[in-house]
């Protein structure tokens, strides 16, 4: 089999794409209790990449490669409108007997009990969060090392999703972290408690308790399809960080397929952040699972402009062959 019949192949053989950043929303709606969790049949290299997902599923994946407003994106002052945190309210539930810890193949998420988003006289409820490593928007051009995505979703069907970069905490803080005992399950929710009433305000560089506490089973998830129960997870940890800063808002699209657009999406300048120790454990499972920046909003799909560059260039080559 040639190089493009297997490209043909396994473009035809990938099927629907599940297991997508808006999984337990009516985009991709949740397993039922029992069934078995769905593994993400896109990637983020190669034919199953991102400059192939419309072909994994055509057409339910096209607007990924003619949508106007696909995020990520590189978040400069053009592109937002800033908003302070007083124009969101945001609750997230605590979760003191722990919660469902998943991995989708494309993604490691945490299965949310409960939490509001309002703002513009919408309410949203929180699905889930989930992780990509390293960050999909930019911060004015640069790379974060993690980006956490809150996933909500309204009554009426529409998504936001909340946006933190997540940055690698180094030296005394991280190491007075990890020494803090999370080993000890029995006392992990008192702790992270205790943690909360003195946590450092955003930007202090100490890591977030909240992750710590997640990525402490995270290679216990290493094989897509599999899940596990974390340890009590404190909420207000990172709510107080994301109420203590400021928000990027605009309205983009899903990061994965099929790119639907119409997102509201609110990313924070409050950045959280994760021990040394802690990022290796997630690289090792979650990988590399980043979309490339997209074009600006509004303006047209970048791959787009490539497919007309390409055919432009194909012609000019022509050209310049029948001439000779």
């Amino acid at each position: 089999m040639g190089k493009l019949s297997q490209i043909l192949f396994l473009t035809a053989s990938a099927g629907r794409v599940f297991a997508s950043c808006a999984y337990g929303t009516h985009l991709m709606p949740r397993a039922e209790e029992g069934e078995t969790i769905p593994v993400a049949t896109f990637g983020y290299t190669g034919v199953t990449g991102p400059l192939n997902w419309a072909a994994l599923d055509s057409p339910a994946n096209n607007v990924c490669a003619t949508g106007t407003t696909q995020s990520p994106i590189d978040m400069v002052d053009s592109v937002f409108d800033l908003i302070d945190a007083s124009a969101l309210s945001i609750e997230v539930n605590d979760m003191p007997n722990g919660a469902d810890f998943e991995n989708l193949g494309s993604t490691v998420e945490v299965i949310t009990q409960g939490g509001t988003l309002s703002f513009d006289d919408k309410t949203f409820e929180l699905q889930q969060f989930h992780f990509h490593l390293p960050s999909e928007h930019l911060d004015n051009g640069t790379s974060q090392a993690m980006e956490m995505h809150m996933v909500w979703q309204s009554a009426e069907g529409e998504i936001a999703v909340i946006g933190a970069y997540i940055n690698i905490a180094t030296g005394e803080v991280a190491s007075a972290s990890v020494k803090r005992g999370l080993n000890t399950r029995s006392r992990l929710f008192q702790r992270q408690a205790e943690a909360n009433e003195t946590a450092p305000v955003a930007g202090t560089g100490a890591p977030t308790v909240l992750l710590e506490t997640i990525f402490s089973v995270v290679d216990q998830i290493s094989t897509p399809g599999t899940k596990v129960k974390t340890p009590p997870l404190v909420m207000s940890e990172v709510v107080d960080l994301l109420k203590a800063g400021q928000f990027q808002a605009y309205s983009g699209s899903l990061t994965t397929p099929p790119c639907s657009e119409g997102v509201n999406w609110r990313v924070s300048t409050s950045k959280l952040n994760i021990s040394p120790s802690s990022f290796i454990k997630a690289r090792d499972v979650i990988g590399f699972n980043s979309r490339f920046p997209q074009n600006t909003p509004g303006q047209p799909n970048i791959l787009m402009i490539s497919a007309l560059g390409s055919a432009a260039a194909a012609v000019s080559v022509a050209g310049a062959g029948g001439a000779a």
